[in-house]
């Protein structure tokens, strides 16, 4: 069992999201669903809690009501490979939301996502910081990552 888990507070939409996501990432699934019984707070026979997994990471999801949402001071970050993943990952999670910079985006639940391909903290960590910034910079004008263009940046800073 893992250590720490996600927990995720929807007001109603826990199925539907989690459904939503396992749809999006390979490698996922609904594990389990429990719902309200007579003791509530929610109508009985209705979603509680789901639990699911994505790229084998476990979240769980609450139907708690329209008590808290979402800010962007919490986020999902998604370590993307290619480019394609990352273009992928930003079109079908945004569906419904909202797109942002610098590889951040909230999706039609209000949650903060960034798709960030690996490749970007590579290139940010160079020792050398005029490559550094020079990625820095270019990231910054950015919505969706582009990995060539950050590849540009570096080589213009050599």
């Amino acid at each position: 069992m893992q250590k720490i888990t996600t927990f995720l507070w929807f007001d109603n939409q826990a199925e539907e999201a989690a459904n939503f996501y396992t749809s999006i990432f390979k490698n996922s699934k609904i594990k389990k669903i429990s719902r309200y019984s007579d003791a509530g707070p929610g109508p009985k026979g209705s979603v509680m809690v789901v639990t699911f997994e994505l790229e084998g990471q476990q979240f769980t999801a609450l139907n708690g009501g329209p008590v808290f949402s979402f800010t962007p001071a919490i986020s999902l970050m998604v370590n993307c490979e290619t480019q394609a993943e990352v273009d992928e990952l930003w079109e079908k999670l945004s569906v419904g939301g909202k797109k942002d910079r610098c590889g951040w985006l909230k999706d039609k639940y209000g949650l903060s996502w960034q798709i960030t391909p690996i490749r970007l903290g590579e290139l940010m960590s160079d020792p050398d910081p005029k490559k550094a910034n020079r990625v820095m910079q270019a990231m910054l004008q950015m919505d969706k990552i582009d990995i060539a263009k950050l590849e540009q940046a570096y080589q213009q800073a050599a």
